[in-house]
């Protein structure tokens, strides 16, 4: 599965304004709502049930990195967004670190099969230090767009 398959180009925040991780986590899921891939009446419940799940582990898997993420209910097609904070957010992570890049998926609870394959696609990217790197010196939501599209390209090109 492609990034730009899932991830709202539109939804991506390249400077986060929170400083803590819910109040991000909440910045993210307000721009899944302003582009309309989120309901806006169910923003504050999806927010509820992303932070339950941050508080039942982590999702700050370390090297600066956050991947919150929860099945919903009124969430009808997996999407996700960036958001990326240069100072750093303590996510409780893993190494302790703080995070500068947060990648946020939602799912549809009937769809399992496809969210572990967006999953996987965030995953094998953010493996590579190069990835993490570019992303987190993005200025622009139009920067990292094309890291995006260029991961994608890349990806493409592997499995020829």
């Amino acid at each position: 599965m492609k990034l730009c398959d899932f991830m709202v180009a539109e939804a991506i925040v390249a400077e986060l304004q929170s400083n803590s991780r819910d109040a991000a986590i909440k910045e993210l899921v307000e721009a899944l709502a302003r582009t309309k891939h989120v309901a806006k009446n169910k923003v504050d419940e999806i927010v509820k049930g992303l932070i339950e799940r941050e508080n039942q582990g982590s999702t700050g898997i370390g090297k600066g990195i956050a991947v919150p993420h929860i099945k919903h209910p009124s969430v009808k097609t997996i999407v996700g967004t960036i958001g990326c904070n240069k100072k750093g957010i303590d996510f409780s992570s893993l190494d302790n670190a703080p995070v500068y890049s947060v990648l946020l998926l939602l799912s549809p609870p009937n769809d399992p099969d496809r969210h572990l394959e967006a999953m996987e696609s965030l995953f094998s990217h953010l493996q590579r230090d190069m990835f993490r790197k570019f992303l987190r010196q993005a200025e622009t939501r139009e920067m990292i767009v094309d890291l995006l599209s260029e991961a994608d390209a890349a990806d493409q090109e592997s499995s020829l």
